[in-house]
């Protein structure tokens, strides 16, 4: 799989970007396995509200399926919050 992150906005304005290829990495089965367990391909794409939070548009291909998520990171932790600590953990 294929996926590609995009973060903006919050207090700070801080940018963060991230694009990898599961296949081959040593953390890409656990990459998987966490989109699996968020069911990131029927996820509704839609962001909430929270101007001051940052912004994350989260693509991810795998073969013919492509699918892009729109989410605010509010530090309530759960999978989501698992997934973009394993991206920032990628770079």
């Amino acid at each position: 799989m294929k996926i590609s992150a995009r973060a903006c906005g919050g207090f700070a304005g801080v940018a963060e970007s991230y694009d990898l290829d599961t296949a081959g990495r040593a953390d890409g089965a656990a990459l998987e396995a966490l989109l699996r367990r968020l069911d990131f391909f029927a996820a509704a794409p839609s962001c909430p509200l929270g101007a001051d939070l940052p912004r994350w548009e989260i693509t991810v291909r795998d073969g013919a399926r492509c699918h892009t998520v729109f989410l605010r990171e509010d530090g309530s932790g759960g999978d989501w919050q698992a997934l973009l600590d394993g991206l920032r953990r990628s770079a």
